[in-house]
């Protein structure tokens, strides 16, 4: 997002991409001044939007787990699916999953709203099921197999490789446990929702519409408790949106130069970005749940892994949290010269979902400034 348009003037709460979600200023809270150190200005970065993994671009470069996983390692066994991973584009691009196992290997995003819509609600038949039980315990007698041969090479491993094989060991394991609770929940009944079942939109440059039919089943998804975590990309790259006066591609608007017609058309784009956005959170605060509404339940993140997309700048990057039961409305900015690392507000995060950990990825405590409500 472009940052004059996005961040608050001195002493403001507001501006013009943030006056579209004037309706829930109260219920978000914007950041200033957060970055990940040592995550490059390059078309890499968005793979450690939820990482922060340094150097992307380097041939050694070894991502680590997302913000999500973590959270859903503690929030997301007790649910259908421990977390979502979805995306507005048909994944041709590195950056359409943000979602990163431990073992550091991107996780496939659901492009497809009709197959994420029959994965969540659509229970199959007696075939069916039997089939896919059958698909499961096949699954997982390979992992047997792969294990067992996985085994007798660590017994003639050199010392230098065994820590590599203990990661390898920890994905299988993962594997595993993600099989015996596909196995569970085959047997259980899916929720029943009033939504009918969508029709993918083909035309990849309608990527608005796109992100609106997927906010729709993203809020389902929650509402349902389906899922208690979930991460979507809406990546624009190489696209022209369906958006008034939009006649360029995204990503060569994103290097505009300061030219006026094009930084015009790109702040077309993002306004629409923001806007339908501003949607999804009017919606989750429509769905009342105990205590209060899902958006209160719910923290929602939203944000760029650029600062600055003109000269690839991955300082000061554009961060809005809502919802979440925390005390919203303002604006904390923090001197970019100080870097403080855009983790410690996940590491803040975390600890509001009840993830007892000591850091996370570059954190180097919680962000001062946000606090509980009540």
């Amino acid at each position: 997002m472009m940052p004059q348009f996005f961040f608050p003037s001195d002493g403001a709460t507001t501006s013009p991409y943030l006056d579209l979600l004037a309706a829930h200023r109260d219920r978000f809270t914007t950041f200033a001044g957060l970055s990940h150190p040592g995550v490059d200005g390059n078309h890499h970065a968005g793979q450690c939007f939820l990482t922060g993994a340094p150097h992307p671009g380097q041939p050694t470069f070894r991502n680590g787990i997302s913000l999500d996983q973590v959270a859903a390692e503690r929030i997301g066994l007790e649910t259908r699916f421990p977390s979502l991973a979805v995306a507005v584009r048909n994944g041709e691009h590195y950056a359409d999953s943000i979602a990163v196992s431990r073992a550091g290997v991107m996780l496939p995003a659901e492009t497809s709203a009709e197959r994420l819509y029959r994965r969540l609600f659509v229970a199959g038949t007696p075939a069916e099921q039997a089939a896919t039980l059958r698909r499961i315990e096949a699954g997982g007698s390979v992992l047997d197999l792969v294990l067992d041969k996985a085994r007798r090479l660590e017994q003639a491993a050199a010392a230098a490789d065994r820590p590599r094989l203990a990661q390898y060991f920890d994905a299988v394991r993962e594997l595993e446990g993600r099989l015996e609770r596909a196995i569970a929940w085959e047997r259980r009944p899916k929720p029943v929702v009033d939504l009918p079942p969508p029709r993918d939109i083909a035309d990849a440059n309608q990527v608005i519409a796109r992100s609106r039919l997927m906010f729709d089943l993203v809020r389902l998804a929650l509402a349902t408790d389906s899922t208690r975590v979930i991460t979507m990309s809406l990546s624009t790259f190489a696209v022209v949106p369906h958006v008034p006066g939009v006649r360029n591609e995204t990503h060569g608007l994103t290097h505009h130069g300061n030219e006026p017609e094009k930084i015009a058309e790109l702040r077309r784009i993002e306004e629409a970005q923001v806007a339908v956005f501003g949607e999804l959170l009017a919606a989750l605060a429509a769905m009342a749940e105990p205590g209060g509404s899902l958006l209160d339940h719910t923290q929602v993140l939203y944000g760029s892994c650029l600062g600055n997309a003109n000269s690839h700048s991955t300082r000061n990057l554009p961060i809005i949290l809502a919802g979440g039961g925390l005390r919203h409305g303002g604006h904390l900015a923090f001197a970019e010269a100080d870097g403080v690392p855009l983790a410690n507000l996940y590491l803040t995060m975390l600890r509001g979902l009840g993830v007892e950990v000591d850091s996370f990825s570059s954190s180097t405590g919680t962000l001062r400034g946000l606090e509980p409500v009540g």
